[in-house]
């Protein structure tokens, strides 16, 4: 149970005040916040951590820092995915009640509580764990995005590149409940569990050269990885083909934006390059959650932090070597 009530005052929250590693983030006692007519005050139970977080930790790319602070980062909280309980509502909030689950994406989530839009919220099923919900907004999102603006459907051919984090192992396990043949590179680390999640096949980077894979074989290259040459990965495509860029760390400036001014010259006719943006949108969470529901959609959680620990769960990210995703229990998680 929450220990929230009406005179709870101060909270623990996860912030930072300079850009750095993980160890520039630290806990702090906050107040906690009130929640406005249109937003849920909701007790933190889970929170999974992204490769977004991180670079908004680093402020890299450095063209970031335009919007987000040019010497400190403007918001202070680190966390963009939640899931927890309702304990308090704002006066224009209706269809939900204190103690119900819900899931989201929002900003300042390494926190005991947090005042969320309901508008950004959706209710967790019953057959849905929180901790599973908690991994789905942001690398969901982003895996459904894909799979519908490059049309994957059934006898899709689909090669997803870096598929070992939690973008990857959703884009396929999604790419493959479609019915489409998905073939996955990855570190050697995460082989089994694709494999498990429904690739084809997989190929360790470390040791495979995508040059050696057929060329003109794919409906979809999905390149989360970020690193092989454009006109590599064109060459891998069918005629009618796409290829999504969704990751990459590019240079310290411009970081994966230099990719993508590249990718308008590499296209041609027939294969095209297509930027993929990380956007959190309800109704394509509430898609996730039915998966999920279903039994047709099952996060893969690398490993758990305790809420005191949420340093060292983004330093573990920041290692960049995760299969699935990372979580952090809330202060108050059972």
């Amino acid at each position: 149970m929450s220990t929230y009530t009406a005179t709870t005052k101060t909270m623990t929250a996860w912030r930072q005040h300079r850009y750095g590693g993980a160890d520039a983030v630290a806990a702090e006692t906050v107040p906690v916040p009130v929640p406005r007519a249109d937003e849920v005050l909701v007790r933190v139970d889970a929170v999974s951590i992204n490769s977004g977080d991180i670079h908004l930790m680093q402020g890299e790319p450095r063209l970031v820092r335009l919007f987000l602070g040019l010497r400190r980062p403007r918001v202070a909280g680190r966390g963009m995915d939640l899931a927890g309980t309702v304990v308090a509502l704002g006066a224009d909030v209706t269809g939900l009640r204190v103690g119900d689950r819900v899931v989201g994406a929002h900003q300042d989530t390494l926190a005991e509580f947090v005042a969320v839009p309901q508008k950004r919220l959706s209710a967790i099923p019953a057959e849905v764990s929180t901790t599973d919900a908690a991994a789905l907004p942001i690398a969901g999102n982003t895996a459904l995005t894909v799979l519908d603006r490059c049309g994957v459907g059934k006898d899709s051919r689909v090669l997803v590149v870096g598929a070992g984090g939690g973008v990857g192992t959703f884009t396929v396990q999604l790419a493959a409940a479609l019915g489409a043949e998905v073939w996955a590179t990855c570190g050697a680390r995460a082989e089994e569990t694709l494999r498990r999640l429904g690739a084809a096949r997989t190929f360790d980077y470390r040791t495979t050269d995508l040059a050696d894979l057929p060329a003109d074989h794919f409906d979809v290259v999905v390149d989360i990885a970020g690193l092989p040459p454009l006109t590599l990965l064109r060459g891998l495509l069918r005629r009618g083909g796409k290829v999504a860029l969704v990751g990459g760390d590019g240079g310290r400036v411009l970081g994966p934006v230099g990719r993508i001014l590249r990718s308008l010259f590499v296209g041609r006719p027939g294969r095209r390059f297509v930027p993929i943006t990380a956007v959190t949108k309800t109704p394509v969470t509430e898609r996730l959650l039915a998966e999920a529901a279903s039994g047709r959609l099952t996060p893969v959680i690398e490993r758990t932090f305790a809420f005191q620990d949420a340093s060292a769960a983004l330093a573990h990210v920041e290692a960049g070597r995760t299969v699935g995703k990372v979580l952090v229990r809330g202060a108050h998680a059972g």
